[in-house]
């Protein structure tokens, strides 16, 4: 079977503690989440959504909207590992290249859930990393992989030298930023689309606040045919041959209920959209409103939505919901 869109990156279990009781303390990216110490924290619910991650949740939009997708990832052969492989089947999502490791633990993530963000307390295992025999998918989506991780880099780049035809979409995980540009060089320069907030690309550069445009400048001369760069409910930024351009958030229904996979959402179904063959401003307009349904519902992929409602939404939408040029 020849994929539309294969994914490589870790694999987790979310469970996500609704807090009752906390605390947020400063402005910006500078905000806390205080709880009180050496104390009994009260929490309203837990929820537990295995087979998350951001290529778990790519692949997972891909295929609800109609593409051929596998994923290319490790867990282990406990029961957490078990459920992320029922997921998988019950998404239409090939597992053929899921590796099961034996005695080893499949990556868990605590999210301590007040208001409608989160923080997520985040451990990644050390497996083994090998690139399986994948042939030649239309689409690869990378994203967050850990710390050991390096040398699958290293030979995904020399892959994708061997295999022209294929592209490639990068959406930069915690480590990846921390490996470097430099380091990844080959990975940037290979990259159709790039994806990041505006966040990470000012980490990612070295350049703390700093204006979107010289951001979107300044990945762009890192080697991406397209940059994408978003920021949260003011949208998103791209620049795509030599235009840029903003795309609004879709308007939401009524306020998020919980915003984990947002980012995820749009950058799996900008690629999708692509992939399917629409131009890259129709993408752009598919983006923000997968990213609307998932702030809907608890974690990253119970709101992704199907093709046929997801153009319903489309049709819906507002005059001015289009890119505009900046």
């Amino acid at each position: 079977m020849k994929f539309d869109l294969l994914g490589i990156g870790d694999t987790v279990t979310d469970a996500f503690i609704r807090l009752e009781e906390a605390k947020v303390k400063g402005e910006g990216n500078d905000r806390e989440l205080c709880l009180r110490f050496a104390d009994k924290i009260p929490y309203e619910e837990v929820y537990v959504v295995p087979a998350v991650g951001n290529s778990a949740n790519a692949v997972v939009a891909a295929s609800r909207l109609g593409l051929k997708s596998a994923l290319v990832t490790n867990i282990g052969d406990d029961a957490e590992g078990r459920q992320c492989l029922k997921k998988f089947r019950t998404e239409d999502v090939s597992a053929r290249f899921v590796k099961s490791h034996r005695g080893k633990k499949t990556n868990y993530h605590y999210v301590l859930w007040y208001g409608d963000e989160r923080t997520i307390l985040i451990k990644h295992y050390l497996y083994d990393y090998a690139l399986p025999r994948i042939d030649s998918p239309r689409w690869i989506y990378l994203s967050s992989l850990g710390e050991n991780s390096l040398p699958l880099h290293d030979t995904l780049a020399e892959y994708l030298v061997a295999h022209p035809e294929i592209k490639l979409a990068f959406q930069p995980g915690t480590f990846q930023i921390k490996f470097g540009k430099e380091r990844l060089q080959k990975i940037y320069e290979r990259s159709e689309i790039f994806f990041c907030n505006k966040e990470e690309a000012e980490r990612i550069l070295g350049l703390p606040q700093t204006e979107i445009k010289t951001l979107l400048k300044a990945v762009s001369a890192l080697g991406p045919k397209i940059v994408v760069i978003t920021d949260g409910p003011a949208g998103a930024y791209a620049l795509h041959e030599g235009q840029a351009w903003k795309m609004p958030s879709y308007p939401d229904p009524k306020p998020p209920y919980e915003r984990t996979g947002a980012g995820d959402a749009f950058s799996a179904t900008l690629t999708s959209a692509l992939a399917l063959g629409l131009s890259f401003q129709d993408a752009l307009r598919w983006g923000p409103i997968n990213s609307m349904a998932v702030v809907q519902e608890v974690g990253a992929q119970a709101g992704l939505l199907s093709r046929e409602k997801l153009e319903d939404y489309l049709r819906q939408a507002p005059t001015d919901y289009i890119p505009q040029k900046i």
